[in-house]
C-alpha cells in the first residue's frame, strides 16, 4: 500500500533513527506504586563500580499486565522456533537504588 494515511482503526507509528538503534540493558529494576509501574533499564559492566539508568518506562498497572502477557507470548513463540531459553545462574548484584527491585 502506498497510501500514507492509516486506515480506520489503525495507528501510524513513527520510529526515528536514534530510537531504532535501541539501548542495551542487562539489568532491569522494577518498582511500583498504587498507580504506576516504573521499569528502569541499566547497563552494568563488570569491574565498573557505578552504573546509570539508560532508560525509564512508566506504565499504568493495566499496561504493565498487558506487557507481561505480550512478553510471555513472544518468549513462547521464540522458544517454539529456536528452543528453550536457558536461565543461567547469576551472582547477586549489589544494588543501592532504594526499594528492592526485580530483574
Amino acid at each position: 500500500m502506498s497510501d500514507s494515511k492509516p486506515q480506520q482503526g489503525q495507528i501510524n507509528i513513527e520510529l526515528d533513527e536514534a530510537t531504532a538503534e535501541g539501548i542495551y540493558s542487562n539489568l532491569a529494576i522494577i518498582n511500583h506504586s498504587a498507580s504506576e509501574f516504573v521499569l528502569d533499564f541499566v547497563c552494568i559492566m563488570p569491574g565498573t563500580p557505578k552504573a546509570k539508568v539508560k532508560s525509564r518506562i512508566v506504565l499504568t498497572p493495566q499496561h504493565a499486565k498487558r506487557l507481561v502477557k505480550a512478553l510471555a507470548e513472544n518468549v513462547h513463540r521464540f522458544e517454539t522456533t529456536h528452543g528453550e531459553i536457558k536461565d543461567t545462574e547469576q551472582p547477586p548484584i549489589p544494588l543501592n537504588f532504594g526499594p528492592a527491585g526485580q530483574a
